[in-house]
């Protein structure tokens, strides 16, 4: 039986895929596991994937580059399950090792959408049910050695698997604050876990984003090749999923057209480029300097980007001065969430003394907190006159021209290099983090090194105290 068997068949697969909306979805499983196409199955596949001879062979990899709502969860979902409970992986497998078929999302709860869909295609076909050994939140272990399973897109997590297929979803979204590549080096990882079966199979499944990265790199290589061993098969929401409302994607293009265009259109956005490039950074790291020690008669600032400490994002604190031409970073903090705003601002306070620092500049949308928790702790709490994205766009040339000194701290780097530059309708450009990602390092790291690189004029005291100086110097 073949998985076109299955869908079709009114015991199995047939009743969750009816009528004729799923058509376009029939032809891509045909090209991904070479079965025999008509005519119209045949032209959805030329016209999807931009190849002219139909499969000779089925694929190992496919990458499905598609509109939201067009259907790749409950196709997935299918695959896993036909994959898991159709093919015999036994004479593969060590005593005690299970053949895994792996959900990867960007985090479990994203997962398990895949994974309800492949639970209750299971659940909802007795023969299929009784396969069901044990079923947690994560897994489900069927009685041939082989189990679903859901996880996080981690290069951590998936090691020591054998795997029987894997399932990447929306991958063009998996963000990561340790790694500056994180889906390359996550697919990197997940590789070997692949070669013990060879039937395995790899899909990566999402609808576009930036042109970087492993989706876009699978399309720009493999698309409209018959030669070609990955298979790619692009199309919109609307193609895929006829039965959605047109209304709901015409609002989405009107509301913003770039934005549509990638999450219905299919298309890779031209709107968004890399804003500081990775070599860049490492040109400015210090290898293996992760701290610098308060020193006397440096002048240090420091700039902090505030957070409540039950929400998503760090509470971040960066000190820095200037040397010469140079702005040096000296220290960075990151207290992640759940955290107690008043104790985080008192350690910080802390560190600020140590540094000599009696002023912090911060993100002036943080409220009416931070400046009050500030000065309990007798640190002045300045507002900063410059929005974040103003902040990046103005440390970039430090950066570019070499005049800052970075720490060797990887989530540091990994959050300059997923800095995005988007050019609006209007023409304006503005810097943020990716879609799911965080900046809340780099905010207060580029937030410190534009002060210390700023040539500040004297204050009248200080001017004073030059004076004093110099004429103590005079009358020697």
């Amino acid at each position: 039986m073949n998985i076109l068997d299955a869908l079709n068949d009114p015991a199995l697969f047939g009743p969750h895929f009816p009528g004729g909306s799923w058509v376009r979805w029939r032809a891509f499983l045909a090209a991904l596991f070479a079965l025999e196409m008509d005519g119209e199955a045949l032209a959805l596949f030329q016209h999807h994937t931009g190849r002219v001879e139909p499969p000779a062979e089925a694929f190992k990899e496919a990458a499905l580059v598609i509109g939201r709502r067009g259907g790749k969860s409950r196709v997935l979902a299918s695959i896993a399950v036909f994959l898991a409970c159709f093919r015999d992986y036994e004479r593969y497998l060590a005593p005690g090792e299970v053949a895994t078929v792996a959900v990867l999302a960007a985090d479990r709860k994203q997962a398990r959408t895949i994974f309800r869909y492949a639970s209750g295609l299971l659940k909802s076909v007795p023969m299929l049910a009784r396969m069901i050994e044990a079923e947690t939140a994560e897994t489900i272990s069927l009685g041939n050695r082989v189990q679903i399973e859901i996880t996080t897109a981690s290069m951590r997590t998936t090691r020591g698997y054998t795997f029987a297929a894997i399932l990447g979803d929306e991958i063009a979204f998996w963000p990561s604050d340790d790694s500056a590549n994180p889906d390359a080096e996550i697919i990197g990882a997940i590789r070997p876990g692949l070669a013990t079966i060879p039937s395995s199979v790899l899909l990566l499944a999402s609808s576009p984003y930036r042109k970087r990265g492993v989706l876009y790199g699978t399309y720009a290589k493999h698309y409209g090749r018959d030669d070609a061993r990955v298979l790619v098969w692009r199309a919109t929401t609307l193609e895929m999923n006829p039965a959605l409302d047109p209304r709901i994607v015409e609002e989405a293009y009107a509301d913003d057209p770039d934005a549509a265009s990638a999450e219905y259109g299919a298309e890779f956005r031209n709107d968004l480029s890399d804003f500081i490039p990775r070599d860049v950074v490492d040109a400015c790291t210090a290898r293996g300097l992760y701290e610098i020690a308060p020193a006397a008669g440096i002048r240090y600032v420091a700039f902090i980007d505030p957070a409540g400490g039950t929400g998503g994002d760090s509470m971040t604190l960066a000190i820095a001065h200037r040397d010469g031409d140079r702005a040096v970073l000296d220290a960075v903090r990151e207290v992640k969430p759940p955290f107690s705003p008043e104790q985080t601002t008192a350690d910080f306070a802390a560190l600020l003394r140590a540094y000599g620092i009696a002023r912090v500049t911060g993100d002036r949308y943080a409220g009416e907190w931070p400046r009050e928790a500030m000065r309990r702790c007798g640190v002045e709490y300045a507002l900063s006159d410059r929005p974040k994205s103003d902040i990046y766009r103005d440390c970039l040339p430090l950066l570019n021209s070499g005049r800052a000194q970075l720490l060797d701290i990887g989530r540091l780097a990994s959050q300059l290099c997923g800095l995005e530059r988007r050019t609006a309708r209007s023409g304006r450009d503005s810097i943020d983090h990716a879609p799911g990602a965080h900046d809340d390092i780099a905010n207060a790291a580029c937030g410190a090194l534009l002060l210390a690189g700023e040539k500040r004029s004297l204050t009248p005291e200080q001017v004073r105290q030059a004076q004093k100086q110099v004429a103590g110097w005079m009358g020697r």
